[in-house]
């Protein structure tokens, strides 16, 4: 079968008998015929990735990332690559992998290499490294976005199925909508920044590119975890959003800016209406303090923090700097603690204004980046037009938000748009969730080759909560549906399983009822479930009530998580049609005479 190149095809490749070791042989053989050289800085060996990929092929034992190729940029550590920044006179050999890095890996992910970046995760442009500018990856004038440059572009071409970046201004965001993939930019301290090369320290994020909201929030859950010896990492309880009747904040049309661009902001207004199509309610907010905001990252004394990172290096080797990047960093000399603290006042004042807004609204619903450029006009004038592409994205750590970055659909010129969620800190997962609909909505495609999207988003599990699949007669509208609402069960996802399942049609069940086999020789799809989330007395009397010859099980998601779930006893197929070919109860339902 055909691999595509997200979390969830390669765990149907998988199941349908292929190999990490397969998986690995085409993801080389893709990056031996990418057409843009600037993509990475350091690629593992060969025969090492190789070795690496049959190792997971012996292991038992559930891996939720077992064989998953990845890119990460070079200003985090991974272990036998340098970290270089992209500025080789910076180069160091990390002794171990980040521990965003170690995490995945410990997952079942292997690392291909480093990507390019904008020098010192100093850019939203991508063309400020000694490696060459990655491109769009729909058009090879125009810039492919930065710092994260060539994660974006290494994910949106098929390369890897995901890959990590970092987000200090909108390095993992810009980059995902200037190529139609999604930008996961998490709550600062939900992931470890033990490892990344400072851009602003106070402000960083370690991020994840990825084909969707599910998968990238996927990989972000195993990244994530709080870490004792990152003083910025934190650990607190999810916010909560409302799954229904969400409020969206948007800017009144007389603060929308973008630069001239009349398609992206004919694209923005289709965003809102879609959003609102999706039952949520606009609600027109000040956007001003949030602009505002945005200005002090660089033209305010946070800027001094770049050169904090840097200050011991640039005196010794100023040349080595790209030389808008040594302009950004020597200009922060100007900066005074005086300064430090009136911005922190300024900062502190401006967030008492947009605590105010929040109270109108859940999340906030923007522009990714108001326009895009070609990589000529940003030579040109390399430091005002980036500060035009961070226009929407420059306050988001500043005052303490996640967002998600979603594509949005593509200009008659054919170049993507993308549109951003913004919410307060901690409601990363329920984020997830509502900018995956919309993503559906507007856009449902990623990458180059606008591929089908992979499943929906879900919830984890909250703490004391157990996640349960089911794929028949419990589904929403189906009549045995009460007995998890008068649980008061939640519904989580709609989703499907890894391939390798089959669905039969169980005789004599009143109501009819399907029953759920694993049959890993099957190379299936996956077939349609729902997950719905209960606490435990909840489930433990739901499990009560299940019927012979139906039991619960342990479920394999198409994005490789694990999940309780139906399955069915051998001897309840006695008699039962194979309807694996619907793909799922309701389609054979629809189908019936």
């Amino acid at each position: 079968m055909a691999l595509e190149m997200t979390l969830e095809g390669i765990a149907a490749f998988l199941a349908a008998g292929g190999t990490a070791e397969q998986v690995m042989t085409e993801t080389l053989t893709r990056i031996a015929a990418c057409p843009d050289p600037a993509v990475w800085i350091a690629l593992r060996p060969r025969e090492e990735l190789l070795a690496e990929a049959r190792t997971l092929d012996d292991r038992t034992g559930h891996l939720p990332l077992r064989g998953v190729p990845f890119a990460v940029k070079d200003n985090i550590d991974v272990a036998g690559l340098p970290t270089t920044a992209a500025c080789p006179a910076f180069a160091c050999d990390p002794a171990e992998d980040a521990p965003v890095v170690a995490r995945l890996r410990a997952a079942g992910a292997i690392v291909l290499g480093k990507t390019n970046l904008d020098q010192f995760a100093t850019g939203l442009v991508g063309v400020r490294s000694p490696h060459g500018a990655p491109r769009s990856v729909f058009d090879d004038l125009y810039v492919s976005g930065g710092s994260s440059s060539g994660s974006a572009v290494a994910v949106a071409r098929g390369l890897v199925a995901f890959a990590l970046g970092t987000d200090t201004a909108g390095s993992g965001r810009v980059p995902a909508a200037f190529n139609n993939i999604v930008g996961i930019k998490p709550t600062k301290g939900l992931l470890s920044t033990r490892g990344v090369v400072p851009a602003c320290r106070s402000l960083d994020c370690v991020t994840v590119f990825a084909a969707s909201c599910g998968e990238g929030s996927a990989v972000r859950r195993i990244a994530q975890g709080f870490d004792a010896a990152d003083p910025f990492s934190r650990a607190q309880p999810a916010t909560r959003l409302p799954m229904a009747g969400l409020r969206v904040g948007v800017p009144a049309p007389a603060e929308r800016e973008f630069y001239g661009d009349v398609q992206a902001a004919a694209l923005y207004v289709r965003a809102l209406a879609e959003a609102a199509a999706m039952g949520a309610e606009l609600v027109e907010i000040d956007f001003v303090p949030f602009r505002d905001s945005a200005k002090l990252l660089y033209g305010g004394p946070w800027v001094a923090e770049r050169l904090a990172a840097l200050e011991d290096f640039l005196a010794t080797h100023a040349d080595a700097f790209d030389p808008t990047v040594r302009t950004i960093v020597e200009g922060a000399g100007g900066h005074s603690a005086v300064d430090a603290f009136r911005g922190q006042y300024a900062l502190a004042a401006l967030k008492q204004r947009t605590d105010a807004q929040w109270r109108k609204m859940d999340v906030l619903l923007l522009p990714t980046a108001p326009t895009t450029y070609t990589v000529e006009a940003v030579q040109a004038d390399p430091i005002r037009l980036n500060a035009n592409l961070g226009h929407y994205t420059n306050f988001v750590n500043l005052l303490d938000c996640c967002a998600v970055a979603v594509p949005a659909g593509f200009t008659p010129a054919g170049l993507p748009f993308g549109v951003t969620l913004v919410a307060p800190a901690f409601a990363d997962d329920d984020l997830a969730i509502t900018a995956d609909r919309l993503h559906r909505c507007l856009n449902p495609s990623h990458g180059m080759t606008k591929a089908t999207l992979p499943a929906e988003a879900q919830s984890p599990a909250q703490d004391g909560k157990i996640l349960l699949a089911v794929v028949g007669a419990h589904l929403t509208g189906q009549p045995l549906n009460w007995q998890l609402t008068d649980r008061h069960a939640q519904l989580v996802a709609r989703t499907r399983t890894a391939g390798g399942y089959r669905l039969f049609a169980l005789k004599n069940t009143t109501p009819p009822k399907p029953g759920l086999v694993l049959d890993p020789a099957f190379a299936g799809s996956g077939i349609e479930v729902e997950v719905w989330s209960l606490d435990a007395a909840a489930f433990g009397s739901f499990t009560a009530e299940v019927p012979s010859p139906l039991a619960i099980g342990t479920l394999t998601l198409a994005d490789g998580s694990a999940v309780k779930g139906f399955v069915c006893e051998p001897a309840g197929l006695a008699g039962a049609n194979d309807i694996t070919e619907f793909g799922g109860w309701r389609a054979y339902l629809r189908n019936q005479p």
